[in-house]
């Protein structure tokens, strides 16, 4: 396969899932569900629409228009996918296939059925795809590795993994910043790089910076539709224990009913609640936010006034050029 061929499967495979019918999303959700029920028809919905977008064609040849992918001498490239929201290790699966390698892949059983069906798919658009797809348990014979997983994975990867070419990825969150001087339709936006996936992903906000004496109620106000949350059994369970833990311990904390804004210096918010710290200045915000950089995934604010922030709403839309913990895959790859 040429590079071009290449290309052209993959914009196939967005347009195809660009014109899915309701009918057939609808089979992609209860596919999905039997695995995790976190991952709703919504949810599994929204991530097939993002990765449509990643794959149309101007953003994908612009993506790829930097690199040096012709010549690539193919490698076995070893991926281990997290499975905490939809297709999270679809990125991945795109980068190793488009640059010309080989991808074995050790799915999470969350995400298993999804990312087999996006292969099958890819595979019967381009047949010559099949040989270069290999899904195992074990990843021994990989050349290179590209690892997710939480802090205490991503030790034993680094240790695991040492002799071979690697990409290691650890837990990171995002952080949103918030001045009082927002619109009601900005901090809805905001809720819903909260909500998206019920908080589950990196790119999900679980914290937020607030200037001294920020009430929230104009947040709360902006985000009372999301009440139906607690239709979900699983937030529903999270809300009524994180609240307990709050209340029994004494914790100072706002709650609307279906969410818990608690002061925290921690970044990582367990689900239903929002942390939140205040600063003082610009630049007490600036230090705050560089003392945690290695641990942030993505900053936003309302129409992305803050320096290296992405407007409110965004947080869960990356583009195919946006690369989780900001190392360049692609440029890991041609270098194979």
């Amino acid at each position: 396969m040429t590079l071009e061929n290449r290309i052209e499967a993959f914009i196939e495979l967005g347009k195809q899932l660009q014109n899915l019918s309701e009918e057939e999303l609808q089979d992609w959700a209860r596919l999905a569900a039997g695995r995790n029920p976190w991952f709703d028809e919504a949810n599994v919905t929204f991530a097939l629409k993002g990765i449509a977008l990643m794959l149309d064609e101007q953003y994908l040849r612009e993506w790829l228009y930097p690199y040096h992918l012709k010549q690539i001498s193919p490698k076995k490239v070893g991926v281990v996918m997290a499975g905490n929201i939809p297709m999270v290790g679809f990125h991945d699966f795109l980068a190793v296939l488009i640059s010309g390698h080989n991808l074995l892949a050790k799915l999470s059983t969350s995400d298993e059925p999804l990312i087999k069906k996006l292969a099958n798919m890819l595979i019967a658009i381009e047949p010559a795809f099949a040989p270069s797809i290999e899904f195992a348990e074990l990843l021994k014979d990989a050349d290179a590795i590209i690892a997710t997983g939480s802090d205490n994975t991503a030790r034993y990867f680094e240790y695991y993994f040492a002799s071979r070419p690697h990409i290691i990825r650890k837990n990171r969150s995002s952080i949103g910043i918030l001045t009082g001087h927002e619109e009601k339709e900005e901090l809805t936006k905001l809720g819903e790089d909260i909500f998206r996936y019920y908080g589950l992903g990196c790119r999900n906000v679980s914290k937020v910076f607030v200037p001294e004496g920020y009430k929230f109620d104009a947040f709360f106000e902006a985000n009372q539709h999301r009440q139906s949350l607690l239709d979900h059994h699983k937030y529903q369970n999270n809300y009524d224990y994180n609240k307990s833990i709050l209340l029994v311990n004494a914790v100072p904390h706002y709650d609307n009913g279906f969410m818990l804004v608690t002061p925290s210096e921690n970044l990582v918010s367990p689900i239903s609640v929002l942390f939140y710290e205040t600063f003082s200045s610009h630049q007490d915000l600036r230090q705050k936010l560089n003392s945690v950089k290695d641990k942030t995934q993505c900053v936003v604010s309302a129409h992305g006034w803050f320096e290296g922030s992405i407007p409110f709403g965004n947080a869960q839309c990356p583009m195919v050029w946006d690369y989780a913990d900001g190392v360049d895959t692609l440029e890991f790859l041609q270098k194979l």
